[in-house]
């Protein structure tokens, strides 16, 4: 008997691990094709439209499957519903590889963020079936360090690729990883579902479907058209009276998509808000670092990708350490010491010079990594903990949902701050109006136009301006963890109570 459970106990890792290797092909999607775009822009021909739409399409059917991903892997079986998703990911991988046109490319994309609309939620949902609550922390941990570390590797090794391969590589990349983790899956992973034949509540999946692509597709045309624009105010507004109506409508159904009084516990509501604070601010600091890198100290987006790894270091670092306290402590002391290491990071960060050098940026990068490690995994947990067994899979994709939206939302804003406050202090003087256009968009297309004139003047202006709205774009994620410090605080509670799931596990792990 004492053989089978450990076993068991080993064998609750090795799945974890393995849906650990499929998150990280989603996590590097998410950065290595930005290197891929100059390359496909000539060989496609591609507009720059289209070039977008690279992009966009995945983060769009992304958004709109989540919710009804979860709830299929809830009803048909999580385990069925994870390989459909890693199938998906893995063929639409291929498929883009070997795409002979911009719209194959762009629906290629699609159905990579219709298989990442499986795999992201369910592969969490996961997490609090086979793992007690005094695991539950370390387990997110290594799922979301998963993650995490496609941010920074996808540069390092996109570089590497499109410098000795073809563009497709960095689709190819993908492949062997899925095969992995879908043979592992396949062996090791138990079935799980709710057990109910409810009806689908297919009303509810179109109108939540809708409502997250229109908020996700306004927010992403905030970074093009700003926020002064009509059609983009108007499309954020109207996907957000959307979503009200949805919810709306969830509390009329007999079997709604999601059970809204997942709302009414405390931890969830306050776990997920943390998630998606903690989201807008590493989405905006991981926003502006690589600009800073390619721009200011001129390295190459390989460089660039080194030069995050602190981050994934603190994180790791943070994580562990966040478990230990999260086991002795509880969640609250986790998640208020997390956002203030953040708050501290930032703060420094925001003193950034000119003259400042690497040295100085990976001290405060790895404080925010830290300080992130901290709260991220314990905030998720927190959330987690509210998740009955039956209804993780929605659940999960909810959250996920709340975060994507909550990252989106911290590029848009803090995008905004960022080229406020660069044009605001750039030198335009004697400039043509031509000129002073294009300087004005961004710091990459402003250190082409100095260079091109020659200018040394232009140039330290420009990097100067951009330097200045860096700092005030970490600045305004310094104020929003100081805001994580005060509702942690406020409202979670002192200490965690034992909330497992045991019978559930028992049965997913009979002899």
């Amino acid at each position: 008997m004492v053989t089978i459970i450990i076993v068991r106990l080993k064998q609750r890792w090795w799945i974890l691990g393995s849906l650990a290797i499929g998150i990280l092909a989603v996590g590097l999607d998410m950065t290595i094709l930005n290197l891929a775009l100059p390359i496909l822009a000539m060989d496609m021909h591609a507009s720059n439209l289209e070039l977008q739409w690279f992009a966009d399409a995945y983060n769009l059917v992304f958004a709109a499957a989540l919710l009804p991903a979860g709830m299929l892997g809830d009803r048909l079986g999580r385990k069925k519903m994870l390989m459909v998703g890693l199938i998906i990911f893995g063929i639409s991988s291929l498929a883009c590889a070997y795409a002979g046109s911009s719209w194959e490319l762009i629906i290629g994309r699609a159905f990579q963020g219709l298989g990442a609309a499986f795999l992201v939620p369910l592969s969490m949902s996961i997490i609090p079936i086979l793992f007690s609550e005094k695991e539950r922390t370390k387990a997110i941990s290594v799922w979301m360090m998963a993650n995490a570390f496609g941010i920074p590797l996808g540069p390092v090794l996109g570089g590497w690729l499109l410098e000795n391969y073809w563009w497709g590589s960095v689709f190819i990349i993908n492949i062997p990883l899925i095969i992995v983790a879908l043979v592992a899956v396949f062996i090791l992973l138990p079935e799980s579902n709710n057990g109910e034949k409810q009806r689908i509540d297919v009303l509810g999946i179109l109108i939540s479907s809708l409502g997250l692509v229109t908020v996700t597709y306004g927010v992403i045309e905030v970074g093009e058209r700003g926020w002064g624009d009509t059609v983009t105010l108007s499309t954020i507004i109207g996907g957000l009276l959307i979503i009200a109506g949805f919810i709306l409508w969830e509390r009329r159904i007999r079997h709604p998509l999601i059970d809204l009084a997942l709302f009414r516990s405390r931890r969830f509501t306050l776990g997920t808000i943390l998630a998606a604070v903690i989201s807008f601010a590493m989405f905006g600091v991981l926003f502006v670092l690589p600009q800073y890198f390619q721009a200011i100290e001129g390295v190459k987006a390989l460089g660039a990708g080194l030069r995050l790894l602190p981050l994934v270091g603190g994180l790791l670092i943070g994580s562990q350490i966040s478990d230990i306290l999260q086991s002795r402590f509880g969640n609250r002391i986790s998640i208020s010491f997390g956002f203030l290491i953040l708050a501290v990071g930032l703060a420094v960060g925001a003193s950034t010079s000119m003259d400042s050098g690497y040295g100085f940026a990976s001290i405060w990068i790895t404080a925010a990594g830290l300080g992130i490690g901290f709260a991220l995994p314990a905030a998720m947990d927190e959330a987690m903990s509210a998740l009955s067994a039956e209804g993780s899979g929605v659940g999960s994709a909810l959250l996920i949902a709340l975060r994507q939206v909550g990252g989106t939302m911290g590029v848009a804003i803090l995008g905004t701050v960022l080229n406020a406050e660069y044009r605001n202090n750039l030198n335009l003087n004697s400039l043509s109006d031509e000129i002073t256009e294009i300087v004005s968009r961004n710091v990459s297309a402003g250190l082409i136009a100095a260079r091109e004139l020659n200018s040394k003047d232009l140039i330290e202006s420009v990097k100067f301006s951009f330097v200045h709205g860096m700092a005030a774009t970490l600045w305004t994620c310094g104020g929003i963890a100081v805001v994580g410090i005060i509702l942690s605080l406020c409202f979670l509670q002192k200490r965690i109570k034992e909330n497992s799931i045991k019978e559930f596990q028992q049965s997913v792990f009979k002899d």
